[in-house]
């Protein structure tokens, strides 16, 4: 949560849609409904081979979709024991700065994922 402008995260396992950690937030969604609604749009887009430049999607690193208030942010994570993880951060559009939260997420990706082979 020190990402400028960022009104919650949430650590989401792709494969059951289930919230594994969060922080923040707006106060409109819990947690689990955020995990629940995101987990959708990720995997439309990771099983969408026009999406992807590969046929297993395995190329998509993140997902932003932009709104009249502010930012999507949906970062995969890796896969451990066959579950996909990804970050959602939700961007405030004036506060916050959409560069540098990729930025930030990526590093955060990249110290959950230290040491690991198949991240």
């Amino acid at each position: 949560m020190t990402i400028p402008g960022a009104r919650g995260v949430t650590l989401v396992d792709c494969s059951t849609g289930l919230a594994v950690a969060s922080s923040g937030g707006s106060g409109t969604l819990d947690q689990h409904e955020d995990a629940a609604g995101t987990t959708d749009v990720v995997r439309v887009v990771l099983a969408s081979p026009a999406m992807s430049a590969s046929p297993t999607g395995d190329d998509i690193q993140e997902i932003i979709v932009s709104g009249s208030s502010g930012y999507h942010l949906m970062v995969c994570v890796g896969r451990t024991f066959d579950s996909q993880l990804f970050l959602h951060v939700v961007l405030d559009r004036d506060a916050g700065n959409l560069a540098l939260a990729r930025l930030r997420v990526r590093e955060v990706v990249e110290l959950l994922t230290e040491g690991r082979d198949d991240a």
